[in-house]
C-alpha cells in the first residue's frame, strides 16, 4: 500500500475512533450530587437513574463527591452535564452555569437555614450565646451550613474567625446534625430541609437537637446545568424533573426525598445569598 493512502486510512481511522467516542460521552449524562442524607442512599439513587433513563432515552450516572467544592469544579471542567448544588456556588458562577429547576419544599422553592443544638441545651437563644463554644459548619460553599451564619456573625458586629473557640466542617448536613446531636458541637447551621427530613426519618436522629432560629427564606439549592449545554438536551433534563409529579414512580421517589416537585424557578431566588456574600466576603 502507497504511504500516502496507508497514512489517509490511518487518518480516518483515528477519526472514526474519536467520533464513536464522543458519540459514547453524549449518550450519556453525568450528573453531579453532594452527600445524600438518605438511610437507603444506593437503592434511591439506582431507581432515580432507571427513572431518568426511561424517560431520556439515554444512560445516567450520577457522580457523587463529598465536597460541594468538587462537585461544581467537575461541572465548570466539563466532567458533568448537570448537579444538584447549594445556592451560594450557584451565585458565585452563574456567568458560567445556567438554572434548570428548583426543589420545591412544603409548596415552595424555598428553604431555611437552622441553628441548632443539643436538645438539653435549653438556655441557648441565638448564635451570639455560642461565643466561645464548639461550633459545626457543614461545607464552606454552603449557603445554610457556612455563609448565613458568617453574615449574622459579620452583621452583628462579630468576626465569625474569632467568635468560637473552635468550628470544624462535616462536609454534610446530616453529619452537622450528628455532631451537635452527640454533643460533639456547642452548636450547628444547618439546612432546614435536611434537618426537617431527617425528622421524619427511621432513627429520630433530630431528637438529640433543639433548632434555636430559624433563618428568612432562600432560593432552594437547585438543579443546574453548563452554561454551553445544548439547549435541547436542557430542556429535555429539565422535563424530565418537573415531570415527576405526573407519574407513580416520580411522585414516590419525591416523597422519599420529601419534596413536592421540581419548579423552573428564577435567578432571583437567589439575590439574597448574592447580597450576603458580598458582605461576608467583600471585594
Amino acid at each position: 500500500m502507497e504511504p500516502s493512502r496507508r497514512a489517509i486510512l490511518a487518518a480516518l481511522g483515528i477519526g472514526a475512533w474519536a467520533l464513536a467516542s464522543k458519540t459514547r460521552a453524549q449518550a450519556q449524562l453525568r450528573i453531579g450530587l453532594t452527600a445524600v442524607f438518605l438511610d437507603d442512599e444506593i437503592r434511591f439513587l439506582l431507581r432515580w437513574r432507571a427513572y431518568l433513563e426511561q424517560r431520556l432515552g439515554r444512560k445516567v450516572e450520577f457522580v457523587q463527591r463529598g465536597r460541594y467544592r468538587e462537585t461544581v469544579e467537575l461541572l465548570r471542567e466539563g466532567h458533568l452535564e448537570a448537579a444538584w448544588i447549594c445556592g451560594f456556588p450557584y451565585v458565585r458562577f452563574r456567568r458560567e452555569l445556567r438554572l434548570l429547576a428548583v426543589p420545591l419544599f412544603e409548596g415552595k422553592p424555598l428553604y431555611r437555614s437552622y441553628l441548632i443544638v443539643p436538645a438539653s441545651d435549653s438556655g441557648t437563644r441565638s448564635i451570639l450565646d455560642l461565643r466561645g463554644k464548639v461550633f459545626a459548619f457543614s461545607d464552606p460553599d454552603s449557603n445554610s451550613g457556612f455563609l448565613y451564619p458568617n453574615y449574622v456573625l459579620r452583621t452583628a458586629g462579630e468576626p465569625p474567625e474569632a467568635f468560637f473557640k473552635r468550628a470544624f466542617f462535616t462536609w454534610a448536613h446530616r453529619k452537622v446534625v450528628d455532631a451537635v446531636s452527640t454533643k460533639l458541637a456547642h452548636g450547628g447551621s444547618v439546612d432546614g430541609y435536611v434537618w426537617e427530613t431527617l425528622r421524619l426519618a427511621p432513627g429520630r436522629l433530630t431528637e438529640g437537637t433543639r433548632v434555636v432560629s430559624k433563618s428568612p427564606e432562600f432560593g432552594h439549592p437547585p438543579i443546574v446545568v453548563r452554561a454551553n449545554l445544548a439547549p435541547e438536551l436542557a430542556q429535555d433534563l429539565r422535563d424530565a424533573f418537573t415531570g415527576m409529579t405526573r407519574d407513580a414512580e416520580g411522585k414516590a421517589l419525591l416523597a422519599t426525598l420529601n419534596l413536592d416537585g421540581f419548579a423552573l424557578g428564577s435567578d432571583q431566588l437567589f439575590d439574597s445569598i448574592e447580597a450576603m456574600w458580598r458582605i461576608v466576603q467583600p471585594g
